[in-house]
Order: C-alpha cells, then structure tokens, then sequence
C-alpha cells in the first residue's frame, strides 16, 4: 500500500508530466511539490529531466538537462513544439507587453483581450489589407499559445486572456534582444518607404 507521501509524490511527478504547474491553480500539487521536491527532483534526474520550479512566479516545468562538453544528446522526452510564425512572433510580443507590466511596479496579472493581441500583430502583418486574415492568424496564434500554457483564457470575464509568466522562461533576454534588432530594422524599412 502506497503512503500519503509516496501519493502525494507521484501526483506532482505525473501533473509535471501533462505540463505546466501553477501554484494559485494547483496547489495540492505545489504543496506536494514543495514538501517533495528533492523526490521529484531525484525521480526525474535518473532520466536527465531537470525540474524548474519558480517559487517566486508560482509555475514549475520540466527541461531536459543540457548535455555536457563530449557527451551525446540525451533523446529528448518533452517534445518540442513547433510555433507558426504568427505564434512565435505573438509570444515575443506578449513577453514584451509583460515586462513592460512588470517593470511599471504593475501589480497582479496582465489581461489583454483577443482585440488587443489582434492589434499586436497587425503592426507585423505583411498583408495590412485584409484584416480577416489578420484575425484569422492571430486566432490561430492565440490557440496555440493556450494550448502550450502561455495564456488563460479568464472564466470570469468575457474576452479576457491572462499572460502566464511562465513565458519568460521561454522567451528568454536573448530572444528579446534578437527581436529588438528585428524591430529595429522593421522601423527603419518602414522610414525608408515612407520616405521615397
């Protein structure tokens, strides 16, 4: 027969396994995960799974381990999952827009509405022209970023998205950087046209 904590431990071992952990939605399992951690930690480190655990931002993930100088890759366990482009650009906007929160002594969550992603990326369309298309990748985008746990849709409010703050653990600063030379030379292209 299996005890509370052995219980408790595989809980939190296989929630980890289906994704994302947040502390304010789960939080028997981050109880278990606090009060276990060294287990989970051991559990996953014999198959070269490393567990993240933020406490401060309240979400825990699983990373294969980096492998070290002469070693072989490791077969990767957690898939990588492939963004469109209207995805990925929308992740490095989102993560931009919460870093702008968070650096204005903003408390609590960033709400944006579908309408306010859609505007994000309307300023990157290449087809300005046809706003259904721009609606129709941006709605796309939104649901893949859901489905990895970026954002949330909010039950209690109609049109209402959360930005996860687990986002930042995957767009991380190189990322921002690489973008913002990116901007850069958009802004400059842009200048140029409007100049001629």
């Amino acid at each position: 027969m299996r005890t509370i904590d052995e219980h408790a431990t595989a809980t939190a071992i296989i929630t980890l396994m289906r994704g994302v952990v947040y502390r304010e939605k789960e939080e028997h399992v981050w109880a278990a995960l606090e009060r276990y951690r060294s287990a989970v930690s051991d559990h996953f480190a014999e198959i070269g799974i490393d567990v993240i655990i933020d406490a401060l931002e309240g979400y825990a993930y699983l990373s294969t381990k980096k492998e070290l100088d002469g070693e072989e890759p490791l077969p990767r366990l957690i898939r990588r999952r492939t963004l469109t482009y209207h995805a990925s650009l929308l992740a490095v906007l989102l993560r931009k827009r919460l870093a702008e929160f968070e650096a204005g002594g903003s408390e609590g969550r960033l709400v944006l509405t579908k309408e306010a992603m859609v505007d994000l990326l309307t300023v990157f369309a290449q087809d300005s022209t046809n706003q259904a298309r721009i609606v129709d990748g941006a709605t796309r985008a939104i649901v893949q970023l859901r489905d990895m746990g970026f954002i949330q849709e909010l039950r209690s409010q109609t049109d209402a998205w959360e930005v996860k703050r687990v986002l930042k653990a995957y767009v991380d600063a190189e990322t921002m950087g690489d973008f913002a030379a990116l901007l850069k030379t958009y802004a400059d292209d842009s200048a140029m046209k409007e100049a001629k």
